[in-house]
């Protein structure tokens, strides 16, 4: 039996579902403590809940998540909105250096999957199925490039992809934060940014004083630079210059910010920035909370006993490789940590991901503004030109 829900209902059930992740993570030290996005412990939790109804009841529930689209659009609008100059000029060394270290560790990736496959017994083109391709580029990548890999007798490739990627998407999301947690503990790390947090509000801050009108100027920037971020990409994109439309609202947001002081008083759009952050929350929270609540875990049960341990050493692996060379490269300080938490999300997950662990670091430890943009910039903009590259250069090897 199966059972559709219009977006109305869809929305409804997200909305409940960030609130049980609240409600979990208050109540359960452990999520709290090493900083497990909300989203994330909701989404989970009602995906089971799903997961419950298909073994027992064979029930299957659909959800419409035509409004995801636009809530991730609203959320890289918000980031662009909040990224000052200075702060991309202070960044641009270690936008480079994070790049580098993300091109690395899609080449460490399939490496390993390759290799690892090939011990098991499975092709190795399953192996790179389990690797850059589901893991650090998602759902998506790993669909658009199923087709391919059939050419090449891998029949299932699809239902592969989707296993892997749905696999990265929970475990980056509770990995991610408690590897930063321990490397700010263990090191003493503090913020050293004044600046109000990009996405929500610290935790010892829940009650920040929002009014109408600075809510209103926020939400009508932000749908601004949104509408004409992304009606650039779609041009761009009809010239025949692919890039999606999230990245055009990105920049388009940082035109934008950076351009408002000079119509506005500094002071009156400086005031809407508690405003904006929390929009990016729920920007962000509802997005995560339909992505996870609409997947289907019982496909993990699937899993041959060999994909298994790939994906599980791939976890390992990327941990590994974030511990002890991203942070270490990236400065060995407070962003190095936040920006670590944000490799583990892409690596095995995707960028929104990467966000969600930032944002739970960020709202448990103090801002980190540098991490808000090297992150994004490199995970929504450089990731699916890299990934493409790489991942055809091991097809090309191994076929």
């Amino acid at each position: 039996m199966v059972v559709e829900l219009s977006t109305h209902r869809t929305l409804l059930i997200a909305i409940l579902v960030l609130f049980i992740g609240k409600f979990i993570n208050r109540r359960v030290p452990f999520f709290r403590n090493y900083d497990i996005p909300e989203p994330v412990t909701g989404g989970l939790f009602a995906s089971m809940i799903l997961g419950l109804f298909h073994a027992v009841e064979g029930v299957d529930v659909l959800f419409d998540t035509t409004l995801r689209d636009s809530l991730l659009l609203a959320f890289f609008t918000s980031l662009g909105l909040s990224a000052k100059v200075d702060t991309l000029v202070q960044g641009g060394r270690t936008l480079v250096i994070f790049l580098g270290l993300l091109i690395l560790a899609l080449l460490f990736q399939n490496t390993v999957g390759v290799t690892i496959a090939s011990l098991l017994g499975l092709d190795p083109l399953i192996g790179l199925i389990s690797g850059s391709v589901s893991l650090s580029g998602g759902h998506g990548t790993a669909i658009a490039w199923a087709p391919v890999f059939e050419k090449y007798g891998i029949t299932n490739a699809m239902e592969l992809g989707t296993v892997c990627a749905t696999f990265g998407l929970v475990l980056g999301g509770f990995t991610g934060g408690p590897l930063a947690e321990r490397l700010i503990r263990i090191n003493r790390l503090k913020s050293s940014s004044k600046e109000h947090i990009t996405i929500g509000s610290r935790y010892n801050e829940e009650h920040e004083p929002i009014d109408a009108e600075n809510t209103l100027l926020a939400l009508f920037t932000l749908v601004l630079a949104m509408v004409a971020g992304a009606t650039s990409a779609r041009f761009l994109v009809s010239q025949g210059i692919q890039i999606p439309e999230f990245v055009g609202c990105l920049f388009a947001g940082i035109l934008v910010t950076n351009l408002i002081p000079k119509v506005f008083r500094k002071q009156q759009w400086s005031s809407t920035v508690p405003s904006l952050a929390v929009i990016s929350d729920v920007c962000l929270g509802l997005f995560l909370a339909m992505s996870l609540m609409s997947m289907q875990l019982w496909t993990l049960a699937s899993m041959a006993g060999p994909l298994f341990i790939l994906l599980m050493v791939q976890t390992c692996l990327m941990l590994t490789f974030t511990w002890f060379v991203v942070y270490r490269l990236l400065g060995r300080n407070f962003d190095a940590a936040v920006m670590s938490s944000g490799m583990v999300g892409i690596g095995l997950g995707a960028t929104p991901n990467a966000m969600a662990n930032m944002t739970a670091v960020t709202q448990h430890y103090g801002a980190s503004p540098k991490a808000f943009i090297v992150v994004p910039l490199a995970g929504a903009f450089f990731i699916d030109i890299v990934n493409s590259v790489v991942i055809r250069l091991f097809m090309d090897l191994l076929v």
